[in-house]
């Protein structure tokens, strides 16, 4: 009866063992892609460090934007005048999906306009959010081609709206000096006018 139940105890210590050492089974090439993807987010937009860039993308990667294509140089100028403009800069992951080559993201930025550069402003202290989507196909293990939307012209309305009061005192500002310039020019005229109709004649 000993015998049995050691030779059963062995065989199941044994299969444990076995069940251990198999190796992890690889990762899909969606997870794989999803973790390329995510670096993006985490290392290039969230922690600054743009020379990760050559390891994530291709070198023949296309950005196609609104209305032209973009090469990665530009692509990643475009970010670091971001990053710049937007130093506690964050983005956040809401939905990361992958299929095949894609993997599509959903995304929330957020920061603090504390630095001129974004779209030629100087900064103005401006807390913004947006969401966007982006959409990238992956070949090799390196981004290949991205696609992204996301509405800018909210996040400038944000800027204007956290700065009305300051365009409000320009604007009246501004008016004030066309009217005391336009006052100006009027009192100088009817001097000009008068002046001349005194002017006495020559013989």
């Amino acid at each position: 009866m000993f015998s049995k139940y050691f030779i059963i105890g062995v065989f199941l210590a044994g299969a444990s063992l076995l069940a251990k050492s198999e190796p992890q089974s690889t990762p899909t090439i969606e997870e794989r892609n999803k973790a390329i993807a995510t670096r993006v987010f985490e290392e290039i937009f969230n922690q600054g460090r743009f020379e990760v860039a050559d390891e994530i993308y291709s070198p023949d990667f296309q950005n196609h934007g609104y209305h032209r294509t973009v090469d990665l140089k530009t692509d990643q100028d475009a970010v670091h005048a971001e990053k710049q403009a937007f130093p506690d800069l964050r983005l956040q992951v809401e939905r990361l999906i992958a299929e095949g080559d894609w993997v599509t993201a959903l995304w929330t930025f957020r920061g603090t306009h504390t630095a001129g550069g974004y779209g030629g402003l100087p900064a103005t202290g401006t807390p913004i959010e947006m969401r966007g989507i982006t959409i990238w196909r992956i070949v090799d293990g390196k981004i290949r081609e991205e696609w992204s939307c996301f509405d800018e012209l909210w996040a400038y309305s944000q800027v204007v709206h956290h700065v009305q009061g300051k365009l409000w005192i320009a604007l009246g500002v501004f008016l004030v000096l066309v009217v005391a310039v336009e006052r100006l020019l009027w009192v100088s005229c009817k001097w000009l006018v008068k002046l001349f109709r005194h002017k006495p004649s020559q013989a």
